[in-house]
């Protein structure tokens, strides 16, 4: 019983020596490399907002900060990782090894994830649009708010933000509203067959002429477009500069419809007539 009891506490004894040992040799080096964990996020933190500072000082593309200063943030992040684990004394050519096969794991399981990143690139080296372009991209609309690694930030006109992954956005059409000075506003009318083509034709060209909004240049149209199965349909046709392509388009719609009214042109809607007969048995 007292062997038993002596083999025990040598036992005890070589594993305190031997914590002891391993606390002085791997405690200051944990230490250290705790702390330049701390520090190095913190500097990073601090490289990060300044050069958010110098791309805003250089008037640099706003679309490209955003994902410039993401992009250095996760690569010093990444560097930051390497060196700490170094100073703990994990090889750094087995750690890169590790990372690499690890990366390539990931890589096939997010694929996704890095079509969407290879997507932010094409977007920010191709540029078909720009923070605060109005686009229509994924089946939304929306003003570009931001452009990051990964996503596309939209607000909406109902003021609701919309996240496009860049994956969908760079492999699917993109319409810019913005990408020209002018647009051109279609407007399709309809009028009843026994009212006057000319007198209409004279109220549209009227009401796009007085307008100031409308350019002069392309001029606009007004012409007979369709003679359709309840009406006879204009089809109107104004240029205007980008920002107020909504609200000649709002405007126009509602003095159509009030001058059509003041004339007496009716604006005709499906109808059907039904003929009853009366067979005698």
């Amino acid at each position: 019983m007292e062997e038993e009891i002596l083999n025990s506490t040598e036992t005890v004894q070589a594993y305190t020596e031997k914590a002891i040992e391993l606390v002085m040799v791997y405690g200051p080096k944990v230490i250290l490399a705790i702390l330049t964990l701390l520090i190095g996020l913190r500097v990073i933190k601090v490289i990060t907002k300044t050069s958010k500072r110098a791309m805003e000082r250089k008037e640099m593309d706003p679309t490209l900060r955003p994902f410039l200063s993401n992009l250095l943030n996760w690569s010093l992040k990444a560097l930051l990782i390497i060196s700490v684990a170094s100073m703990v004394g994990i090889e750094t050519t087995s750690f890169v090894a590790v990372l690499g096969a690890a990366g390539l794991a990931v890589g096939l399981a997010l694929q996704g994830t890095l079509a969407n990143f290879a997507g932010g690139v094409l977007l920010l080296a191709f540029k078909p649009f720009k923070v605060g372009d109005v686009i229509e991209a994924g089946g939304h609309t929306g003003t570009v708010e931001e452009i990051q690694i990964f996503v596309t930030k939209l607000k909406t006109f109902q003021n609701r933000q919309i996240i496009i992954p860049n994956g969908t956005i760079s492999n699917d059409s993109i319409l810019n509203y913005s990408a020209k000075d002018t647009l051109r506003c279609d407007f399709t009318f309809g009028i009843s067959y026994d009212a006057d083509i000319k007198q209409a034709k004279e109220i549209f060209n009227n009401l796009l002429e007085s307008d100031p909004r409308v350019l002069d240049d392309p001029a606009h149209l007004v012409a007979v477009s369709e003679l359709a199965d309840n009406s006879v349909n204009f089809t109107c046709r104004a240029w205007v500069k980008a920002e107020d392509y909504w609200g000649l388009y709002f405007d126009i719609t509602e003095r159509v419809k009030l001058e059509l009214d003041a004339a007496g042109i009716g604006i005709p809607y499906p109808q059907r007539d039904v003929h009853i007969y009366n067979h005698n048995s």
